[in-house]
């Protein structure tokens, strides 16, 4: 038989790394929603544990969101995208809380990824819509992202100007809005993440994520929860290669995330 091996004994491609033990942060309770057609909310909820904090499932009919610090909003296939992609998931009892909770003096940080994303702009937390990439086709792929606004919950560990690679991997990715929304996301900062070098999908303004005016809510269409680990994330992409002692780029939005709830407690 084998011998067992610990955790910091593995091998691996790149190195492995934990994050610091840091007890106040278990505290943290990060809602992570499963809907029918729900993909990566195991991945999601994993991040967040490699971040450090608790993750808390959530249900699609849930009355309640169980008293959590924060919520994430996973990718996959919701309801099968049926109607749109994200239409029918606005409309189930959890989403009702999520967005009475972002909404409420007590700003809940609230974080939609991909299909999250498409949720949260039918939901009208975010402005703007998603569509068909503009080749039609699907799409699955490392990209390269820039963070222009690192004054969100979820981005506030990053510089400003800062460039991650994480992967992407979508259909209705294609961000649109009226001019004078684009404009006003513009003016306002509100653009968190955008595509660097190749625009995937059409997005205006090579847009890949935004948040609301208040900051607490952020969409983006990549999956940061993709690249959480060394060796096990990005290792290259089309622009240049990812040094294989890295690919963890993604870890940063839930590290930040957890400490500013810490530091708002």
């Amino acid at each position: 038989m084998a011998e067992s091996l610990s955790a910091t004994e593995v091998p691996l491609v790149g190195d492995f790394s934990q994050t610091p033990s840091n007890d106040s942060l278990k505290d943290v309770r990060v809602g992570v929603i499963t809907f029918p057609g729900t993909l990566d909310d195991r991945d999601a909820s994993r991040a967040v544990r490699a971040a450090g904090g608790t993750a808390v499932e959530l249900w699609h009919d849930d009355a309640d969101l169980k008293n959590v610090d924060a919520v994430i909003i996973p990718g996959g296939f919701s309801y099968g995208d049926y109607l749109r992609a994200g239409a029918i998931a606005a409309k189930a009892a959890v989403m009702s809380k999520v967005i009475d909770a972002a909404q409420s003096d007590n700003a809940l940080p609230v974080l939609g990824i991909c299909n999250g994303f498409q949720i949260l702009t039918e939901s009208h937390l975010l402005p703007g819509s998603m569509i068909k990439n503009d080749h039609r086709k699907f799409i699955c792929s490392d990209q390269i992202l820039r963070i222009d606004n690192n004054e969100t919950p979820w981005t506030s560990e990053f510089e400003k100007g800062q460039e991650i690679v994480v992967p992407l991997k979508n259909q209705d990715g294609q961000y649109v809005a009226e001019q004078k929304v684009l404009d006003a996301l513009e003016a306002e900062n509100r653009v968190v993440f955008r595509y660097v070098g190749f625009n995937p999908n059409g997005s205006r303004n090579d847009i890949a994520g935004i948040t609301n005016a208040r900051g607490n809510v952020v969409g983006l269409m990549p999956h940061p929860e993709h690249a959480i680990e060394a060796g096990f994330g990005p290792s290259s992409s089309g622009f240049g290669d990812v040094d294989l002692r890295g690919g963890a780029d993604g870890l940063g939005i839930f590290t930040s995330a957890l400490h500013n709830i810490i530091n708002v407690k």
